[in-house]
Formats: C-alpha cells, structure tokens, sequence
C-alpha cells in the first residue's frame, strides 16, 4: 500500500486543493495511519524491477531544480536488497556528475519504472547515496549483470521512502526489438518450413 508515497508527497496545499476538487476523502484513508515509516517492498515490486532494463531517476540541484536521467542495462541491473533498499552499478558515461552531484547536498530521488508491454508503471520515492570503488569494491562488483563488459565506477544505494502503483490510462503499449523477435519467431519458423515445402513440390513438380 502507498501509503507513505502518498503521505510524503501530499502537502498542505495538495490537501486543500483535494478538499476543493472532492477527492479529499479518498486520499485522506489512504494516508490513514502514516507515521513516516516506509512502504515496505514485497515480492510484487521484486519482481517488476528485476525484469526492468531501463528506469527514470530524478534528483534536485542544490539550486532546487529538477533533473531526470535515463538509466539503463541488463534486465535486472536495478537490484532489490535487503532492508527495503534498491542498488544498481553506475558506469563510466560523460562524465557530468549531474545526478553524482545533486546527491552530495540532496539525497531524496524519485524513480519511474515503466512497463509498456503490460501497460504497468511502478514509481518510487527513495534516500540515495553514491559508493565509490574505493569506498567498497565487493558491493559494485556484486551489483554488475552476468556477462556485462561495462566499466563500473560507482554504485548507488537507495533506501526506498515509498512507491505507488499507477493506473494504466494512457501508457500506449511499446516493445523492445527483443521482445518483437520472440513473438514472431514462430511465424519465422512456420514461413521458413512452407518455404521449404513448396521448394520440395516445385522441384516434384519438375521432375513430372
């Protein structure tokens, strides 16, 4: 249950602005109860991000504006740990420390996962922190794919706050090259045989 996204991210002003639009009541039950103790993460939400290849992860410059980045790898890279954390290996890219840097005087990220196929999209409010190879070596080295040639330089470790499942309205469904080719390598399958069928009666036929 989203109950600490929701109790987080509402304000005072959110609150009235329900109160005015009638929706008050509805979130109201659903932030029944929030004490600041976060939304605990359970198989469900394990297992949506291990199948993910790709996430949105927003970050706030010290001057409070908002910045997203597009991560992405392996299915799985973004990792479900214990204690309610979520870790993934960070790569060497262009190297301008946005994200590295809004973390060093802001921690608290937001996360979108989307799933098109399923038309599913599972958001995340999390505290982030950046480990260094240096810092601890083992830690990134378990968090990189099998078989990824990538150079890792960092990981981030994010204690989940909350997450929230949104509805499906509006996510068009889209499918990765990867996903395309399994469905319709059947049909190949199928064309290829017919394909040798009708050489075979040509060449019966020839031979007639």
């Amino acid at each position: 249950m989203a109950r600490n996204y929701v109790h987080t991210l509402f304000t005072d002003v959110a609150r009235a602005m329900q109160e005015v639009d009638g929706s008050r009541s509805t979130y109201a039950r659903m932030e029944e109860g929030a004490d600041g103790t976060p939304d605990l993460m359970t198989d469900k939400e394990a297992g949506f991000i291990a199948a993910r290849d790709s996430f949105y992860i927003a970050s706030v410059t010290p001057e409070g504006w908002p910045y997203v980045q597009h991560r992405g790898g392996a299915a799985g890279f973004l990792r479900a740990l214990s204690g309610n954390r979520l870790g993934f290996a960070d790569y060497q890219g262009n190297r301008q420390h946005v994200s590295n840097s809004n973390l060093v005087t802001e921690p608290r990220v937001s996360l979108f996962l989307m799933d098109y196929p399923n038309r599913r999209r599972l958001k995340i409010l999390g505290q982030a922190q950046v480990v260094s190879a240096a810092q601890d070596a083992a830690l990134i080295t378990s968090l990189m794919p099998d078989g990824y040639k990538a150079m890792p330089e960092r990981a981030y470790i994010i204690d989940v706050v909350g997450f929230d499942w949104n509805c499906p309205q509006h996510i068009t469904p889209r499918f990765t090259e990867s996903e395309i080719s399994a469905v319709i390598q059947p049909l190949n399958t199928e064309l290829n045989h017919l394909r040798a069928e009708v050489e075979a009666l040509r060449a019966i036929s020839k031979g007639e």
